[in-house]
């Protein structure tokens, strides 16, 4: 009987990859998949309950080898929100681009547009917590209630950015892709010009001003 090898999760999702690009349909069963290649099903098992979950934790690993990228950058540590989220966009989708016959697969598969988003809900989950933590500056509404829903929307609409994005980029014929860079260069500087503050801000503290002012004059 021939040795099984030593297996991780990277490689896992390597050979699925694989698999599905050579055969353009999934792997029949795991156990099949997992003595095509060697290795014990239990090792399966222990990264992955399923294919559908080896598709979600593909994206998984493109934002991990994204922000492992972004980490090992010392300009990235000292740009402001803007530059950071345009850093992060162009690295996210070199790396699209290095995987994507794969990509195209996957995304494209899926006629219900709805279940293929189901496969980027990983990628929500960190991209969500990747934007709270870029400390966008927005308006202090100084209530706690609307503050929530302001953050929940800034989030909402960064990944739904992300979503248009990715979409524009499988539809993008362009030679290297350039139009998606283009796409990526203009939507995320508009959102940012739409979330600067500084006017909105004025606006605000010179309507609190004439009010303070107002109910003085009719004390």
């Amino acid at each position: 009987m021939a040795k099984k090898k030593t297996i991780n999760k990277n490689d896992i999702i390597s050979l699925y990859m694989d698999y599905v690009l050579e055969h353009n349909e999934n792997p029949k069963t795991i156990y099949a998949f997992c003595k095509a290649n060697s290795f014990n099903e239990s090792d399966f098992y222990n990264y992955f309950a399923s294919f559908e979950a080896i598709e979600k934790g593909v994206f998984e690993a493109f934002y991990t080898n994204t922000i492992n990228v972004l980490d090992k950058s010392d300009d990235y540590k000292t740009f402001d929100a803007r530059n950071k989220l345009l850093s992060f966009y162009f690295t996210f989708f070199e790396i699209l681009t290095s995987n994507r016959s794969y990509v195209v697969y996957v995304l494209n598969n899926y006629k219900n547009k709805m279940k293929g988003l189901k496969k980027l809900m990983p990628l929500k989950k960190h991209f969500t917590h990747y934007i709270q933590n870029l400390n966008i500056e927005t308006l202090d509404l100084k209530q706690e209630k609307l503050e929530k829903l302001k953050n929940k929307t800034l989030e909402e609409s960064a990944w739904v950015q992300l979503i248009l994005t990715i979409e524009f980029w499988l539809n993008d014929t362009s030679s290297a892709f350039e139009k998606t860079e283009i796409f990526i260069e203009k939507s995320v500087n508009t959102s940012f010009d739409v979330l600067n503050v500084s006017p909105l801000k004025s606006v605000v503290d010179f309507g609190k001003f004439l009010y303070k002012e107002k109910f003085q004059f009719n004390n």
